[in-house]
């Protein structure tokens, strides 16, 4: 497969991820939520990075890292209460952000990005991607 037709593939991705994950925010409860939103969240935000930045870091495993960092990095600021410090009260700024700390979300967070470190190691294996 061509790097053009990848990178679009993981735009295509990406953009029905976001559908997704506006649907499950507005509409979803319990364990789709709670679990799924958050594991597709980590898958989206790899897609959208693969299609934009399409080039690959110097090692396969760097950008699922990277988006784990990211991930992770965003949940810590929920336990610090960053919403709340900054006056953010707004309904969709808070879906968006999430307002509260939870350890169940960096697992979340983790096994999201397991199919995202598969893609970037058999595709480097095949060497098709940058």
């Amino acid at each position: 497969m061509s790097k053009k037709k990848l990178r679009l593939l993981f735009a295509i991705t990406a953009a029905a991820l976001l559908i997704a994950e506006i649907v499950i925010a507005f509409y979803a409860s319990g364990w789709i939520r709670n679990y799924l939103g958050d594991v597709l969240v980590v898958v989206f935000l790899y897609a959208g990075f693969r299609a934009i930045f399409f080039d690959r870091p110097a090692r396969w495993y760097i950008l699922p890292t990277i988006i784990l960092l990211i991930a992770f990095g965003v949940e810590f600021l929920q336990l610090w209460g960053i919403c709340n410090r900054l006056g953010i009260h707004n309904r969709y700024v808070l879906i968006l952000f999430g307002a509260s700390f939870s350890v169940g979300d960096l697992v979340c967070y983790m096994v999201g990005c397991i199919p995202c470190y598969l893609v970037e190691y058999i595709t480097k294996k095949k060497g098709q991607l940058g």
